[in-house]
């Protein structure tokens, strides 16, 4: 190795090194320096409190009637006004009419409608949500509301089941003079039906 070179060489790393070090120091160094900066400018949040009045107070939105997002399950409720063991066999008579099933494991009743893969779901609508198997006359304490379950289709030309959804839970609020709910438990009205249509 030549005696000019090996000065050269160390020269040229110590710059190398140096120019990595700089770049170390803007990446690191310097975003801390402007974050500080950036909050010295921002007002203090406490004086910001006192210098400006407070805002006057917005009446809510109004409720909207269309949900927003995408419903997992559509769900209306049926409260029975006088729950008795006749509304028991009403409800019983009214399930074998509608070719409903029960499903021993969720304790449910099923009505399979237009599409028996996505069938209508009849439960107790106090908790926890089970209903005795009325079909074979087991015994119980008066139900007191019912609860109709549905999912959505996954396309809207597949809505078929909704329509019988719908007929379904306005001719249960018609036999059983309840109060028919919607999701929110608040009363259902034909804005209701429409959304669940589609």
């Amino acid at each position: 190795m030549d005696m000019t070179s090996l000065p050269v060489l160390l020269a040229f790393a110590s710059l190398l090194l140096g120019v990595v070090a700089a770049l170390i120091f803007i990446y690191v160094v310097m975003p801390k320096r402007r974050r500080a900066r950036e909050k010295a400018v921002e007002p203090n949040p406490a004086v910001a409190k006192d210098t400006t009045p407070p805002p006057a107070e917005e009446p809510p939105p109004p409720p909207s009637t269309k949900r927003t997002g995408k419903v997992k399950q559509h769900s209306l409720f049926v409260i029975f006004n006088q729950p008795d063991a006749s509304t028991d066999a009403r409800l019983t008579e009214w399930l074998r009419e509608k070719g409903a099933h029960y499903d021993a494991i969720k304790k449910v009743f099923l009505i399979d409608g237009q599409q028996a893969s996505n069938p209508i779901t009849v439960a107790n609508a106090f908790p926890p949500g089970e209903m005795p198997d009325l079909l074979r006359g087991e015994t119980h304490e008066p139900i007191r509301g019912v609860s109709l379950l549905v999912k959505p289709p996954l396309h809207k030309r597949r809505n078929q089941q909704m329509h019988v959804y719908v007929e379904l839970a306005k001719e249960m609020n018609e036999t059983f003079s309840g109060d028919m709910l919607d999701a929110d438990r608040e009363p259902a009205t034909e804005a209701t039906y429409a959304q669940i249509i589609g």
